[in-house]
């Protein structure tokens, strides 16, 4: 035998030559994109803390980044995040799961209304399904509907104007209501409303349930518009408690195994998929963990710049940023807006 299918085969196919002689800085191949994105394409965004920066750079760049719910015009720039604008597609707040994406749509399109529809503390209202998006609540349950119908009747408009997807895959560790199967965002009680575990249950979804679930989205979206792409990637950021029982760095690694896992599959089965390593470029071995803050969780700016010059690397920007370079205008991006921060502070 004079030949094998390991000869002739690219510099990225080989550990050595791809990984280990190389910077981590420096990896080539690692993302070379399905399509084309350039500034006539409509994108939307939707997806875990992780997401946000994506989203603010697809602005910064000059894309043609869909917002259907921006700010009123008498709101303080300053103001935006802390009120869960300009942060996605529209003001939904962090979407962690697959099954939360698919409410939020079946929601929006009226196909289906969770029992368990606000929480009040006695003097404020506030959305279950949004709970940080008004920071100090709504005055009343007719307030929060009001904003809420506002909400899911420009959700609902976003399928149809959008030529690409942008989903951050962000845990597998949910809570839901055990009489219709609606899903938090966060634990009943953590940041408003009250557990209850008559009512509350944990959920850690399986590869099969979060792949049924972006198949369900992908349907949806495809009925809406044939011609939509989609780009998919895992959020690099930890979990930040886990209540699976298991120590949270082995929860960590299976939720984004799971993850990962789903991403290939749905990359094999589409032509219609992407898939973007951020992920590997913050998380994986080769990086020895110098894209984290020292807390080993939140992303750091140069983690986060470095996912984005990778990215917008694959896909060159219709405008120059506004700094002198992408990595400072990533660095002057604000923090992300994380509901599942708020568990660090309940730790002993």
């Amino acid at each position: 035998m004079t030949g094998h299918p390991y000869l002739g085969l690219p510099q990225s196919a080989y550990w050595k030559q791809a990984v280990s002689d190389v910077s981590p800085l420096q990896f080539e191949g690692l993302y070379e994109p399905r399509f084309t994105i350039d500034g006539d394409t409509r994108i939307s965004a939707a997806g875990s803390c992780f997401a946000q920066h994506i989203g603010r750079q697809f602005k910064l760049r000059g894309f043609r980044f869909m917002d259907l719910e921006p700010p009123p015009d008498l709101l303080d720039p300053d103001d935006y995040s802390r009120f869960g604008f300009d942060l996605f597609s529209a003001r939904y707040g962090n979407v962690y799961s697959t099954r939360q994406l698919v409410q939020l749509f079946a929601r929006a399109a009226g196909e289906f209304a969770p029992i368990d529809d606000a929480w009040t503390d006695g003097t404020r209202w506030y959305d279950p399904y949004r709970p940080i998006v008004e920071p100090h609540g709504f005055a009343s349950r007719e307030e929060l509907l009001l904003a809420r119908a506002a909400h899911l009747a420009a959700a609902d408009r976003i399928l149809p104007q959008t030529d690409v997807f942008v989903f951050t895959f962000g845990l597998t560790e949910a809570w839901r209501n055990t009489d219709d199967g609606a899903v938090y965002p966060s634990c009943p009680g953590t940041i408003h409303g009250e557990y209850d575990d008559a009512r509350h249950e944990f959920v850690n979804f399986t590869y099969p349930e979060v792949l049924a679930d972006f198949e369900t989205f992908r349907e949806r979206a495809l009925r809406q518009n044939p011609a939509m792409r989609f780009v998919i990637t895992v959020s690099p950021v930890p979990l930040t408690a886990t209540a699976s029982g298991n120590h949270v760095l082995s929860a960590t690694m299976t939720s984004k195994s799971i993850l990962r896992a789903v991403c290939a599959e749905l990359y094999n089965r589409h032509d219609d998929v992407d898939y973007f390593p951020s992920y590997e470029l913050v998380s994986s071995h080769p990086m020895r963990a110098m894209f984290f803050d020292p807390n080993l969780r939140t992303v750091a700016p140069k983690g986060v710049a470095h996912v984005m010059d990778t990215f917008f690397a694959a896909h060159p920007a219709p405008v120059e940023p506004p700094a002198a370079a992408p990595a400072a205008s990533v660095e002057d991006d604000e923090d992300a807006i994380c509901d599942e921060a708020i568990l660090e502070t309940f730790g002993r």
